[in-house]
Parts: structure tokens; C-alpha cells; sequence
């Protein structure tokens, strides 16, 4: 079983345009109505594979309700931990050419009774669980060391723990020392404190936030694929999309599939890519399954060589 862990997760609209003009009135072509948040999306694509996978979740208002109501026929297990505060509502506007604009909501400030409640579920269903990830932003107002809290917790049950966040959460985090960081590219170069422009510097950054007892860093590069260092080694992956219709939710794929093929080594990775590739092939926030994959499209390299890293614009 694995626990996913989103403590500010919403409910996701997606609408569809021919074309988004600044100031201009738009009629959508179409919209869907999903769960979101980085954890939520996590647990579902875990579920569309047949694997156990538990939602553990904030959740207020009627928003809340409804994005329990649109798990259930996902076969997502969830856990509420009732709040005071209603849940978000995002936007993502799709345009034809795969181009993605978001507006997230902040999300209601978590109380410390509330903040108790998440921490102390999550105690109980980490003891049985083989994982715990934690992913996303913080709800406005949050302390920025609650993933890191999240991480002591789980390793108290005796849990490996991912954790895929970003800024101040992210950095706290990796203090913390879990057994997974899955940064994007921009959330690796806030981490560093510098821009990364190639391959190599992407890979030198993974392997400076391992110094901190970090297990693995696996490295989402949008169409540049992936990079993964751990204490094994280090390798890239990469696979192009046929049609690129949203990347919404490509990133908690690629996480997903790491997850499900073992979660570590150059084959985890290729699942990784893999998913991360399906996912954005497909419209809306939907997660892919395993009839989506494309395995053998991926490309995975040991970049220890360093020819491989020469030149690797990113």
C-alpha cells in the first residue's frame, strides 16, 4: 500500500479553448471537472494500476465533499481530516497547441488542531504502508516545515517517504533526509540557489542534495525527460510525445511510475519517463494506466559517461 499525502488538495477545472486572448470574452469548447492536487493525482494513477493506494486529505466545505464524491469511482481509498476552511477550486485553460495556463487558489489556512489531526492519521496508516509521499503546496499560512514533519513521521512507523514539493516546503524537507526528493527542474535550481542549463549541472545538483542524506533525487525535465542519482549511480531517460495535450499532472505521473517499478535503478526510471510521457499525451489532469505506456520509446543512459552529459542543453 502506499499513502499519498496532499495537504492542499482541490478540486481541478479544466477548459478547453480554441484560443486564449488577454481581456477578450471566451466561450469554452468543453470542460471536465477533476480531484487535484500533486498527491491526489499520485494516488490515482496508483489506483488505475491496480495498486493499493490511500488518499489522505484536508478536506472542507462542500468542495471538500465533492472532491471525495469523484474519488470513489476512481478506486482511491480516502482518509478526511474534517476542516474549518473550504477546499480550493483551480483553473487550467488548454489551448489547441498543448499550451496549459493555471490559476491555483492559496487554500485555507490549516489550524493546529488540524495540523495534529494530518500528522497523527498519517502515523496510523504509515505503519502499514510499503510508502508515504507527500507532495504539493502548502495551504496559505502553513508552516513551511510541514513536509519535513510529515517525513519524521513516516520514518517513525518505519516508512520510506517521497517528497514533491517546491521553494521554502521543498528546502525544509531536505533537511529532513527522506528516501526520495522529486523536484522539477526549477524546484532542483531553487534548491541550489542557481540557474541549471545542462544535463551536467542538473546531475551535479542531484548529487550535492544527496550530501544531506537525501536516498535518491529523481529530476523531472519536462521534454527533456528525466535524471535519476542515487546511490547506485546515475542515469537519463528521455522520450518524445506523439501529441502533447496537457501537461497537468505529468510530473505526479512520472512519480507514479517510479514508485511502481521498484523505486530505484535505470528501470524505475524508464517507468518513470514512460508515464510521465503518457500523461501528457492525455487531456485534461486524467492519469495514465498501464495500457497508456509506451516502454519501449524510452531511452535511458548511465550518465556517469561523460559524453552523455556534453552538450545537453536543457
Amino acid at each position: 500500500m502506499i499513502v499519498t499525502v496532499t495537504p492542499n488538495p482541490s478540486l481541478d477545472r479544466s477548459v478547453a479553448l480554441g484560443g486564449l486572448e488577454r481581456g477578450a470574452v471566451h466561450r469554452s469548447e468543453r470542460s471536465l471537472l477533476e480531484p487535484g492536487g500533486k498527491g491526489v493525482n499520485v494516488a490515482r494513477a496508483l489506483a488505475a494500476a491496480d495498486h493499493s493506494a490511500v488518499a489522505l486529505l484536508p478536506t472542507g466545505g462542500a468542495e471538500g465533499s465533492r472532491l471525495a464524491e469523484l474519488l470513489a469511482p476512481e478506486a482511491v481509498s480516502v482518509v478526511e481530516v474534517p476542516v474549518e476552511g473550504s477546499t480550493r477550486t483551480n483553473l487550467t485553460l488548454l489551448e489547441p497547441d498543448g499550451t496549459t495556463t493555471k490559476i491555483n487558489e492559496p487554500g485555507s489556512t490549516l489550524n493546529r488542531g488540524e495540523l495534529e489531526g494530518l500528522r497523527s492519521r498519517l502515523s496510523d496508516l504509515a505503519a502499514r504502508a510499503d510508502w508515504v509521499v507527500t507532495c504539493g503546496s502548502l495551504p496559505s499560512g502553513c508552516p513551511e516545515d510541514l513536509h519535513a514533519a510529515l517525513v519524521r513521521t513516516a520514518r517513525s512507523a518505519g516508512t520510506r517517504i517521497a517528497v514533491d514539493t517546491s521553494g521554502g516546503p521543498l528546502a525544509e524537507a531536505r533537511r529532513a533526509a527522506p528516501d526520495l526528493l522529486a523536484p522539477n527542474l526549477s524546484e532542483l535550481s531553487g534548491l541550489v540557489g542557481r540557474e541549471l542549463s545542462g544535463l551536467e549541472e542538473v546531475v551535479s545538483a542531484a548529487r550535492e542534495v544527496r550530501q544531506d542524506d537525501v536516498g535518491a533525487v529523481l529530476v523531472t525535465l519536462g521534454e527533456h525527460g528525466a535524471v535519476l542519482v542515487e546511490a547506485r549511480g546515475c542515469w537519463h531517460a528521455n522520450s518524445r510525445a506523439r501529441r502533447v495535450r496537457s501537461t497537468v499532472g505529468a510530473g505526479d505521473a512520472a512519480l507514479t511510475g517510479f514508485l511502481l517499478a521498484g523505486a530505484n535503478g535505470p528501470e524505475a526510471l524508464r517507468h518513470a519517463v514512460a508515464y510521465g510521457t503518457a500523461g501528457v499525451e492525455l487531456s485534461g489532469s486524467r492519469m495514465p494506466s498501464p495500457d497508456d505506456l509506451r516502454l519501449d520509446s524510452v531511452r535511458v543512459t548511465e550518465v556517469d559517461e561523460p559524453r552523455h552529459l556534453d552538450g545537453v542543453t536543457l
